[in-house]
């Protein structure tokens, strides 16, 4: 792109370029770098997006990744935090009778049995059994509801703005999500937790109840098969929710964070995993630019369906307003430093290049990466890990 404009430059004072042809010449650059930015658009399918560098938190690559959107069984990450936090991994947990009739996905725990707190982080981090978080958040707080409330404190504690949780499952429910952007953050943090580490890393593993029964856990993340770079992740499904994933990989000792969230099937999602970490790997290497987009058409859905909300709720306070941003505000143009800070100074003044009915792109002018430093468901609906 560079290149491009200098020659564009030199173009024009060689022709003894006129006011009214630079103008032209200044258009022409534009249009080429939207075109760029659809292509970008084109290229991912999922809702929102993001691409981060672990060791900073420096932002590599997003398609709206302030936009709010269920997180399906990618809560359990954040479940699996709030347990190792409070609990001890040897501790015995008795099986309740709303645990063992939770909505699938499950490991089939029976009620009464005992447990291991270990063997129940596998069974929700390995095969996003909603019968194993469950028995987590009572073994915790006594309640499920309780326990919401301690991930909330943990969303507060790390700075996650954008992200609220209504249960340990991910089970759909009203007021329940988060974003890309909170969601790669959240991984970056449990990565802190060597349990946490290894469970995602397993791609199968087989558990044993405290009188000897034995439970086969495969892991729901397809890529831990495919790809030896992973290290591993989370993944998430409802009908609300589409398909989600949140996975980590390696590049030259370097870890790459990618998530992704509303994919339109599981067969996308894995491809545009798979290409996002390559993305990664290419920005790291320089050999591609950050780039940050958003798309009108996602933003534009998200605010119909919260004011229609809105709109049959009369009477009662709303805190829809507050969680939808809308494409053209200026909330919507930060750019994330390494906790979520806005960049200041005027090295770090962006360009913004946007088209109306498509898509908004924001870079540095220089091309250098965004920071140096680094719901609604049905009742009953089950989400699938």
């Amino acid at each position: 792109m560079k290149q491009l404009w200098v020659k564009v430059r030199i173009l024009c004072l060689v022709s003894g370029a006129t006011a009214q042809n630079l103008r032209i010449a200044f258009l022409f650059v534009t249009c080429h770098l939207m075109l760029a930015t659809l292509v970008h658009a084109d290229e991912i399918s999922s809702k929102a997006a993001i691409v981060m560098e672990a060791s900073t938190g420096r932002v590599l690559y997003g398609k709206n990744p302030n936009l709010r959107l269920p997180p399906a069984s990618t809560t359990k990450l954040m479940t699996a935090m709030v347990v190792l936090d409070r609990l001890d991994i040897n501790d015995t947990v008795t099986i309740s009778e709303r645990a063992s009739n939770v909505s699938p996905v499950k490991a089939n725990f029976k009620a009464g049995e005992k447990v291991t707190v270990e063997t129940l982080l596998y069974a929700a981090l390995i095969k996003s059994a909603n019968d194993a978080a469950l028995a987590l958040a009572e073994a915790v707080a006594g309640s499920e509801e309780r326990f919401a409330g301690l991930m909330n404190q943990k969303v507060l504690a790390l700075g996650l703005s954008d992200t609220r949780f209504i249960n340990s499952t991910g089970l759909p429910g009203e007021g329940q999500y988060t974003t890309a952007y909170d969601l790669a953050r959240m991984m970056r943090h449990a990565l802190r937790y060597p349990l946490i580490r290894e469970v995602i890393n397993t791609r199968a593993s087989r558990v044993t109840t405290e009188d000897g029964r034995s439970i086969f856990l495969k892991n729901s993340n397809k890529l831990l098969w495919a790809d030896d770079s992973v290290l591993g992740g989370k993944t998430g499904y409802t009908r609300k929710a589409g398909h989600c994933l949140v996975c980590v990989g390696e590049h030259d000792r370097e870890m790459v964070i990618v998530a992704l969230l509303g994919s339109p099937s599981r067969d996308r999602l894995w491809k545009e995993s798979e290409d996002l970490l390559e993305k990664g790997s290419a920005i790291i290497d320089g050999r591609e630019n950050p780039v940050l987009y958003f798309t009108r058409a996602d933003y534009t859905s998200a605010i119909k369906e919260a004011s229609y909300k809105a709109g049959n709720s009369i009477g009662k306070r709303s805190s829809k307003k507050t969680m939808i941003k809308k494409s053209g505000s200026q909330k919507n143009r930060k750019i994330f430093g390494g906790e979520g800070k806005k960049v200041k100074g005027s090295k770090n003044k962006l360009h913004v290049k946007s088209k109306r009915a498509k898509s908004q792109s924001y870079v540095r002018e220089d091309n250098s990466p965004v920071n140096k430093r680094g719901m609604v468901g049905t009742r009953g609906e089950g989400n699938k890990g």
